[in-house]
């Protein structure tokens, strides 16, 4: 393994971080905050000379990386990411654990948070704090690699492992010959995307500055609100239904998006993943929407709130137009269901992504019907396209090892003191990536700030396992993974 290589590269994520470090610091002389702007630029400076230092130190020419290395860059590159994103949020009088988680939970575009009132950073002259909180689920998002990768055609050439590694989904689609081309296409799809959403919502009421974070949020499918009360603060209804469709848009595949607009403009509402993710939502809304209405909410706020939840669940969003965490037990745990599936592959969504549900069922299915037929031969097909044996043993593989760890960390959590809601949920949800829990001590209104050291520590584990696809981490701890 080559790690003048790999310090090399690293090198240049943690500089353009350093470079990313600059926009908090513009929203921070426009709004005067005099004690932001010197936070920004502490934590630009510090973050930009370490990148360069680590370039310089172990200048390096290549041309292609190999498996291992691309693995030790794109994992160690997200947690590096996370404790200098941090710096801002420690420098601002949080503790490091708290800094570090959320950094980590904005990078993984997860949501949990440990800030117990988000309104008094605002309200004090720290509008760019929140800012940076909700640019590193933007960041995250799409992905800090595949930014990278975009911008410098020198890491793009002898990136293909990284973008394997980094890319969410098990079957990765690449638009273009270039992986350069391909990076670009990906992130102009979700600029235009995301300025759009920003138009719309300052269109329907909000301020400038709400509609840019909210944005950010959204097509990252993060869920991060300068909101105490998220999304439900504002009392909108337009405002909801233009965040309910671009929290779809984040949960569905940015590939399908470019080939409906330049090759085909049947490929999104003909793509077997999407109508399985189209079918998921509605199904599940029109449910919760009857068992709210059996609890006494009108048939208008039972579709309004059913709707907005479920999407914001399975595309692992995580913002709320209510507390959910005091619906009926049989509805949560539809909602806990929800934040297992997760949205599309290629899309910003975390959790194990509908079409590896569909393709586990399909398994499944037919491991049935061999034991009934012994000789049978039948392969699994997703729409026109047969899956070959070796990726369906990856699949089932990444769901055994993301079973285990949620089991793992849940396990961990009760015997921290937290209980059987609180601990199961939370762990879904980190590893997941969607943010609130469903209980009251880490719910929808309330944070992870009561949690233990240690239990926030395993969640910040979780939501780096979770945002990378459990292997591209758990790899790193296997011994025989650093022998030549």
């Amino acid at each position: 393994m080559n790690y003048r290589v790999i310090f090399n590269v690293l090198g240049t994520v943690i500089k353009f971080l350093g470079i990313s470090l600059l926009a908090p610091l513009l929203v921070a002389l426009y709004y005067q905050e005099p004690d932001s702007i010197r936070i920004f630029a502490i934590a630009s400076i510090l973050t930009f000379f370490t990148g360069l230092l680590l370039e310089k130190i172990f200048r390096s020419d290549f041309e292609e990386l190999s498996h291992r290395e691309s693995i030790v860059i794109v994992a160690m590159g997200w947690l590096l990411a996370a404790v200098f994103g941090g710096i801002p949020f420690l420098l601002a009088g949080i503790s490091p654990i708290d800094s570090l988680f959320e950094a980590m939970s904005g990078f993984t575009t997860t949501g949990s948070s440990i800030l117990p009132d988000i309104e008094m950073y605002s309200n004090n002259d720290l509008k760019s704090i929140i800012f940076w909180r909700s640019m590193t689920q933007w960041l995250g998002g799409m992905g800090i690699i595949v930014l990278v990768l975009a911008i410098l055609p020198r890491i793009a050439v002898a990136g293909r492992q990284m973008f394997k590694s980094e890319a969410p989904g098990p079957m990765k689609d690449k638009l273009k010959p270039r992986l350069k081309d391909t990076a670009q296409i990906l992130w102009r799809v979700y600029i235009i995307f995301t300025l759009l959403e920003i138009g719309l919502l300052y269109y329907a009421g909000m301020t400038m500055y709400d509609a840019t974070v909210h944005s950010f949020s959204t097509l990252a499918t993060g869920g991060f609100s300068p909101n105490n009360q998220s999304i439900g603060g504002y009392g909108s209804i337009n405002i909801e239904l233009i965040i309910l469709v671009f929290m779809i848009i984040g949960g569905s595949n940015f590939n399908l998006f470019y080939r409906t607009l330049n090759v085909n403009w049947k490929s999104l509402i003909s793509d077997r993943e999407f109508q399985v993710y189209a079918m998921i939502i509605l199904t599940s809304t029109a449910v919760i929407t009857m068992q709210l209405w059996e609890v006494g909410k009108t048939v208008e706020e039972s579709v309004r709130y059913a709707s907005f939840q479920v999407v914001s669940i399975i595309t692992t969003t995580g913002f709320a137009s209510t507390d959910f965490g005091l619906w009926p037990e049989s509805t949560k745990l539809i909602l806990l269901l929800l934040m297992f599936v997760g949205g599309s592959a290629g899309s910003t969504a975390g959790a194990l992504k509908v079409v590896r549900v569909v393709l586990l069922m399909k398994y499944g299915a037919r491991e049935i019907y061999k034991s009934i037929h012994p000789k049978m031969v039948r392969p699994i097909r997703l729409g026109d396209t047969v899956i070959p044996e070796d990726v369906m043993q990856a699949i089932f593989s990444f769901f055994i090892l993301y079973l285990l760890v949620f089991v793992g960390s849940s396990l961990v959590l009760s015997m921290l003191g937290l209980d059987f809601m609180s601990s199961i949920s939370a762990s879904a949800t980190t590893l997941g990536n969607v943010g609130p829990g469903l209980s009251s001590q880490v719910g929808p209104m309330s944070n992870f700030a009561s949690l233990p050291v240690v239990g926030k520590l395993v969640l910040i584990l979780n939501m780096w396992i979770g945002r990378l696809e459990v292997m591209t981490v758990l790899v790193l701890f296997v011994p025989s993974f650093w022998k030549k």
